[in-house]
């Protein structure tokens, strides 16, 4: 009897292994519960690969590390960081779910940076579709040794930018991007590297346009961005990047969620900061509207978790503490 067809992903004991060295977790420990791609429970592998050069000692990767992004520093000088008072809160624009489009761009683009800068270099297979010699995105000649030097973080921003501004793509597009490129690298078994970086990423972004917009760009439209490629190459770089991510495009809002936080962690830790702006009488007022919403939707939960007697010996009592903003 024929077994019925699944989509579900199916990663054989070497990738299991390889993701468990990823997350420090034996292979023989790892099941397919913890793909971080996959699962809200499982470290994202950007924010490992990046916390790697914070155990290296060298002061010049400390300094590199520093100065990742120009946006940090003001044409006036340094800008120092902002903390909140009694009279002023600060607070940046970005949310879980309307991020700043802005720098969320500069947190993919820098997690796609470590995943190239930190990747392992054990030989790993180059699959041809994302190699860049064999399908180049433009016409002018590669050099001999494109495959020997990693992009620097601004090459990959300005990449990125470059497709999200002419496409008019959302900042949550790029969180789904990065989870389609380490859900690809995960089921696949290859590594990101400066001869295929940029059609990984074009691919995971084509296939995240699509999945999340209600009104995606046509492949043809991207051949109007990337004016040297044909729409043959864009349908077959599709084909078959779905086809390594075994047709798996779904993603937990668990999942988005985790990754959105890490890519936070990520730029806390680069000094890329998110832009702090005083709250604003308005803005205050609109928080206290969803306050008071959150209230009257949770108001039945808490008159059924009101008892009119408990045991001493299994007491719990539900606290709620409103917030008040003025």
């Amino acid at each position: 009897m024929q077994r019925p067809l699944t989509w579900r992903p199916f990663l054989n004991q070497v990738s299991l292994s390889r993701i468990g060295r990823e997350l420090g977790v034996p292979g023989q420990e790892l099941n397919m519960e913890y793909n971080p791609s996959d699962h809200p429970r499982a470290s994202t592998i950007f924010l490992s690969k990046s916390q790697t050069d914070v155990l290296l000692p060298n002061k010049k990767v400390r300094e590199k590390r520093k100065s990742l992004y120009v946006n940090h520093q003001h044409p006036s000088g340094p800008m120092r960081r902002k903390y909140s008072s009694c009279s002023t809160i600060f607070l940046d624009d970005s949310t879980v779910s309307q991020p700043n489009l802005k720098y969320t761009i500069k947190c993919v683009s820098l997690a796609i940076y470590y995943h190239i800068k930190n990747r392992n270099v054990d030989g790993r297979m180059l699959l041809d579709i994302f190699d860049e010699k064999l399908h180049p995105l433009s016409k002018s000649e590669l050099p001999s040794d494109y495959d020997k030097h990693d992009p620097e973080q601004k090459q990959i921003y300005r990449f990125v930018r470059t497709l999200f501004s002419a496409a008019q793509l959302t900042a949550e597009c790029a969180i789904v991007t990065l989870v389609y490129l380490e859900r690809l690298l995960t089921y696949a078994e290859i590594d990101i590297c400066p001869a295929n970086w940029k059609r990984i990423v074009l691919g995971a972004i084509l296939l995240a346009s699509k999945v999340w917009d209600d009104q995606a760009v046509w492949n043809v439209d991207y051949c109007q961005i990337l004016k040297d490629i044909t729409v043959e190459d864009m349908n077959e770089l599709e084909r078959q990047f779905l086809e390594l991510l075994q047709f798996n495009i779904n993603v937990p809002s668990s999942v988005y969620a985790k990754y959105y936080f890490d890519l936070r962690s990520l730029s806390e830790a680069n000094n890329l900061s998110f832009p702090l702006e005083p709250l604003s009488r308005d803005k205050a007022q609109k928080l206290e509207a969803i306050s008071r919403l959150c209230d009257d939707k949770y108001k039945d939960l808490r008159k059924a978790a009101k008892k009119r007697s408990v045991s001493a010996d299994n007491l719990a009592v539900v606290r709620w503490s409103p917030a008040i903003i003025s």
